[in-house]
């Protein structure tokens, strides 16, 4: 498993980690029920904090794509491939509606906006 983080961005490093961890599960590199690091081995790994690495793995559990075993370890839930197509199609729809108040706020037209979509598909 391998987290990316950049100190420059500006975004939360936990932030960061649950991108990457969701990301890893949406794209299927973390298959349902494996096992992830703990949360000291997972914060000593990334040089950060356990509260931040712990911060990562409680709100990925709280959005359903992580659950844990005490005494036994974080892992990726077993409903995780439903809750990555809700959570993709959730951020779809929210980034749609940014490009249709955008497009309506400049005069473009739903059709135009559709035509372009079916372009940029094809590509």
């Amino acid at each position: 498993m391998r987290i990316l983080i950049s100190y420059e961005s500006g975004v939360p490093i936990y932030e960061q980690i649950k991108s990457e961890l969701r990301g890893q599960i949406i794209r299927g590199d973390l298959p349902p029920n494996a096992v992830l690091p703990s949360i000291r081995t997972l914060a000593r790994e990334l040089k950060v904090g356990v509260i931040t690495a712990k911060r990562a793995y409680d709100d990925l559990c709280a959005e359903g794509f992580l659950y844990t075993v005490q005494g036994k370890g974080v892992y990726v839930s077993k409903s995780a491939e439903v809750k990555a197509e809700n959570y993709a199609v959730n951020e779809i729809r929210s980034k749609l509606k940014d490009l249709a108040a955008f497009a309506e706020k400049n005069s473009v037209e739903a059709k135009t906006v559709l035509e372009l979509v079916k372009e940029i598909w094809k590509e």
